[in-house]
């Protein structure tokens, strides 16, 4: 898969994306009912860039934006998952079962032997998504950021994040 990492240049498209993503009302991700607002701001994303978050892009042939994911290594046997968006229209193609192979193998070749992310507990198909793709709860769980807007307004006050973790 043809991947380049992102650069400031392209982080407007990216949070255009996110947003139309997770909160537009379109697609099987979207985290419409429990929380509201923007998924990711501009600022926020610059400033994660600026720290050095590995972002990667991939793009079609005419340069159009179609997905993206985040890549981390907390230590250095664990690569870590998050922003993983497919545009909403593309959502059945596999495209996003293909960045999650692209990031697992990336993974793997920095040396880790697991892949953990973190998601909202609400989110069962997406959960069940992921346990089809060989992720399991760890059990481990992480409050929801209440009171910090970056992640959107939650419509409910029983969000926390559920780890799955899958063996590399």
């Amino acid at each position: 898969m043809n991947l380049q990492r992102a650069t400031a240049a392209d982080l407007a498209e990216v949070v255009a994306l996110m947003n139309l993503a997770f909160r537009g009302g379109d697609g099987w991700a979207a985290e419409q009912g429990y929380i509201q607002g923007d998924r990711v701001r501009l600022g926020d994303l610059q400033a994660e860039l600026a720290a050095g978050l590995p972002l990667w892009l991939r793009r079609d042939d005419a340069g159009a934006l179609l997905g993206c994911f985040s890549l981390e290594f907390p230590d250095p046997l664990t690569g870590y998952l998050g922003m993983l968006t497919v545009a909403p229209g593309l959502q059945e193609q596999r495209l996003g079962r293909g960045l999650l192979e692209e990031a697992e193998a990336r993974a793997r070749q920095a040396g880790a032997a697991r892949m953990r992310m973190s998601v909202i507990w609400v989110r069962e198909a997406l959960i069940a998504w992921y346990v089809r793709r060989g992720y399991a709860p760890t059990g481990e769980t992480k409050p929801f950021p209440y009171g910090d807007d970056r992640w959107g307004v939650p419509q409910r006050n029983d969000l926390y994040f559920m780890l799955l973790e899958k063996p590399l």
